[in-house]
């Protein structure tokens, strides 16, 4: 059958990496194919609505989303039937979320995509599977398949969370630590513990250890949260006992959440970190009918450059489906800066780049008693990480920042040409950091990574409030800037922050109640 070039899949080698040798064709493997929406035209009015603000839309339920705008039937039978021709099992199919698993050999799926599967080698990164040049599909499936995850499986994201270093190693200035509920308490969030509601987490590795979580909030004296791990692709909650690895990623999630928010339930979805992994954890959550999170923190990105088109699109469809559906989703901005450790140029990170998430940045803190005394863009230097934030290259700019601009480096105002980042800030700096638990050790941990479950517990505080999810937010808050705190100094290397929107800090940090009242 004559097959072309599925658009967006290109790939490259990771730069740096050395070839191995070919993988073995017996492997099995698992691939996600991704199928076009149903109803696409009448999906995107909806869209054009939500963007815009409009009070009149309500959120769907995910019952009536499966209905209205999962993959056609015929679409579905079209790939099976390509599937069985291909040798492919079926491993699973789900309409709502628009794919298709497929299972077989590294041989039968070189041959049916037409693609090279070899293992590489990279200083960072470790071994990986990958392949170059494009994926192949027949034509009678042109324009039904929009990508094929899976065939490739280098690491996709990093953590955005920073430990302190040991307090000697600290710069001469005073270096302060807050618990969660005291930055809650300095921003002004609203009374509440989000009872009856349920805040996802998404997580590509490590695991969190219960003995931890008991201790830590019975320390604090907050009633401990009921904790759900839900295992994606065949993963789980598995602590490495490595606090520097991804464990301080989890547990730093759940604490911030669990503290402001501990009436909540907080279902933590584990995955393997890869584009396809990365992409199925953050769909389960949305469409997770039985845990149903009204908000998701996500504390994981990559440079946007890192991602293929492909993936970019298919992750940005499940994004656009949580804002139909009235789930709020918050996602860290990066710790490195404007160059997101990309090694060069202004860089913006993926998901935060998407327009249909929260984007979180950092601040640093000075706190006297009870109120905030200072407040600038995080950045303390090239060791010590920086807000994330820039323009995207990717996404147009959105419907509720157009005529914004960023200030660059050399003070000039520059008009948005994409996507701004971040939306909103938090406290980020290691040096005004939050006090946690991980493996047994209390730490201080700093990062973006922080900054996304904060604001993922303040809505799930003014959704338990309002009895019903505020879902995407951005309008509102970009319609009411004096909800946040306008964060007007430092910069975050290739950007200063300024008065009004930036690409350090967004609109600012929060004041809970003024939020709480503008949502």
């Amino acid at each position: 059958m004559a097959k072309h070039p599925l658009q967006g899949s290109e790939r490259s080698v990771a730069e740096g990496s050395t070839l191995v040798g070919n993988c073995n064709p017996a492997e099995h493997l698992e691939v996600h194919v991704v199928l076009r929406r149903h109803a696409q035209a009448q999906f995107e009015a909806l869209l054009g609505k939500i963007e815009a603000g409009d009070p009149n839309v309500k959120p769907l339920s995910r019952e009536a989303f499966a209905k209205e705008f999962g993959a056609a039937a015929e679409d579905i039978a079209k790939v099976k039937a390509f599937a069985a021709q291909a040798g492919l099992s079926v491993v699973r199919e789900d309409p709502a979320r628009r794919i298709v698993v497929l299972g077989g050999t590294i041989a039968q799926f070189q041959a049916a995509f037409e693609v090279q599967l070899q293992h590489y080698r990279h200083h960072s990164i470790g071994q990986y599977r990958g392949r170059t040049g494009s994926i192949s599909v027949p034509d009678d499936l042109s324009g039904i398949v929009t990508a094929v995850l899976g065939l490739d499986n280098r690491p996709q994201a990093r953590p955005h969370f920073r430990i302190r270093p040991p307090i000697q190693a600290l710069k001469a200035q005073q270096a302060a630590s807050f618990t969660p509920l005291q930055i809650a308490a300095l921003y002004q969030f609203p009374q509440g513990d989000g009872s009856g509601e349920c805040i996802g987490i998404i997580e590509l590795g490590g695991g969190y250890e219960a003995s931890d979580l008991k201790t830590y909030f019975s320390n604090l004296g907050v009633s401990a949260p009921t904790v759900v791990a839900v295992g994606v692709d065949q993963s789980g909650n598995k602590p490495t006992g490595d606090a520097n690895g991804p464990d301080g990623e989890v547990t730093l999630d759940i604490e911030v959440v669990g503290s402001i928010a501990p009436a909540a339930k907080i279902a933590v979805y584990f995955t393997t970190n890869t584009d396809t992994g990365f992409i199925d954890a953050v769909s389960s959550a949305v469409h997770d009918a039985t845990n149903k999170p009204s908000v998701i923190s996500i504390s994981w990105g990559g440079p946007e450059l890192s991602w293929t088109a492909q993936s970019l699109q298919a992750f940005n469809g499940v994004l656009q489906a949580a804002a139909t559906m009235g789930v709020t989703v918050c996602v860290a901005s990066g710790d490195s800066g404007s160059s997101d450790g990309s090694g060069g140029g202004n860089v913006v990170d993926f998901p935060a780049s998407s327009p249909y998430v929260l984007a979180c940045g950092g601040t640093r803190l000075t706190a006297s008693g009870q109120t905030i005394s200072k407040e600038v863009a995080w950045n303390d230097g090239t060791e010590g990480g920086a807000s994330g934030g820039g323009v995207s290259t990717a996404f147009a700019v959105p419907v509720w920042q157009k005529g914004l601009s960023s200030t660059n480096a050399k003070g000039v105002k520059v008009a948005l040409t994409g996507r701004g980042v971040p939306d909103v800030a938090g406290d980020a700096s290691p040096d005004s950091g939050y006090d946690v638990l991980i493996d047994g050790s209390q730490t201080v941990v700093g990062g973006t990574s922080a900054v996304a479950p904060l604001w993922a517990a303040l809505i799930a505080r003014i959704n338990a409030a309002n009895g019903t999810p505020v879902g995407f937010i951005n309008p509102k808050l970009y319609a009411t800037p004096s909800a946040l705190r306008d964060i007007t100094q430092g910069n975050n290397g290739g950007y200063e922050a300024s008065a009004g929107w930036d690409a350090c800090t967004g609109l600012g940090s929060p004041n809970g109640q003024k939020v709480a009242a503008a949502l």
